[in-house]
């Protein structure tokens, strides 16, 4: 099997780690022997992350160091002491999984360290399902979390990221629930529809009557409201006639 010291150099891939031993130093960096055909070389501004004066800083002669391959030449082997990050601007694509650590919290989201040149942003939004005050609810500061990339402004140097877009083949398996509640639903309106018509259906069937049948019922009440107000007319004109008479008889003297 080969390993990456003992491979040759045209195989080697960038970001490829290496452990060498400087053989040279000079004004523009150190030469270094990674075991590979060709040299490796160091340049004074791959040295460190800060601003470097003088070589000797930083290596001297004989020291063992661990480097990354920047990129392989045809007479040597570009190196650099400071580990490159996990992801270049040009590899980060919306829906790339990544998996980093939390580096910090704020109420509208986490930062996640995952390799790349600035961590990225989880909105609170998009930590779960449901409502989420803060994000210090959900996570912890040095906590490894996978997320999945939202999007990514190279202009503005800002990745927005996701843990819900993961959690969302545990919601899916909720919806033939769901479906089935609208199921008894319908059923129920159904249900309802059914009713409203047998009732419709049973006043429609009690007897109809035709106009000429309601005016002939409407003239034979009228017919028998005036025969009983004439018969109590004459009732009480008989019995004001009879006491009429009555106190006629007891006025007038008797003869004898």
């Amino acid at each position: 099997m080969t390993t990456p010291d003992s491979a040759p150099a045209v195989a080697l891939e960038p970001k490829t780690r290496l452990s060498g031993k400087i053989l040279k130093t000079t004004l523009a960096g150190a030469l270094v022997d990674i075991g590979q055909s060709l040299p490796g070389v160091i340049h004074i501004s791959q040295l460190q992350t800060e601003a470097v004066n003088k070589v000797e800083d930083v290596v001297k002669e004989g020291q063992t160091v661990d480097v990354w391959v920047r990129r392989v030449k045809k007479d040597r082997v570009e190196l650099t002491m400071i580990e490159p990050l996990a992801f270049e601007w040009k590899e980060i694509q919306p829906n790339l999984i990544v998996k980093g650590k939390v580096v910090r919290l704020e109420t509208y989201g986490a930062f996640v360290d995952f390799g790349a040149e600035r961590p990225g942003l989880i909105h609170v939004s998009e930590l779960t399902h449901g409502y989420v005050k803060t994000a210090s609810e959900v996570l912890k500061e040095g906590e490894e979390i996978e997320a999945k990339v939202l999007d990514v402004d190279r202009r503005k140097r800002q990745i927005r990221l996701s843990m819900k877009a993961l959690q969302a083949e545990v919601i899916e398996e909720a919806k033939p629930e769901r479906e089935e509640r609208k199921g008894v639903n319908k059923g129920k309106g159904k249900r309802k529809k059914e009713d409203e018509y047998v009732m419709e259906t049973e006043v429609s069937n009690e007897p109809q009557f035709t106009a000429m049948q309601i005016a002939w019922a409407q003239a034979l009440e009228k017919s028998k409201g005036k025969k009983v107000r004439r018969k109590s007319y004459k009732s009480a004109s008989e019995e004001q006639e009879k006491m009429f008479n009555s106190t006629l008889e007891k006025r007038l003297p008797t003869g004898g």
